[in-house]
């Protein structure tokens, strides 16, 4: 998985990540306290290169505060935690 791009972002940043072989992949946000902020992806998905973009909006469709944001990434076995920054 590659770092989000631009990071720090406002008001949008795209996560791109690329899987070999199908699996359950599950893309979410979490905020400096490990809550749960908004969930990107969780489905099957096949091998090849994804681009996903977050908005910089939580779960509830509100506009996430500046601050320091984590991402994490579970497809199969693979599973890696990247910080991102939101400037408002």
């Amino acid at each position: 998985m590659k770092q989000n791009f631009p990071n720090p972002f406002n008001p949008t940043t795209c996560i791109t990540f690329a899987l070999r072989e199908p699996a359950h992949v599950a893309l979410r946000i979490y905020d400096v306290s490990g809550r749960l902020v908004r969930v990107l992806v969780d489905e099957e998905r096949e091998a090849r290169v994804y681009e996903e973009v977050w908005d910089g909006v939580d779960g509830s469709g509100r506009a996430a505060a500046s601050g320091i944001y984590f991402y994490r990434i579970e497809a199969g076995a693979f599973v890696d935690t990247k910080k991102m920054v939101l400037l408002r």
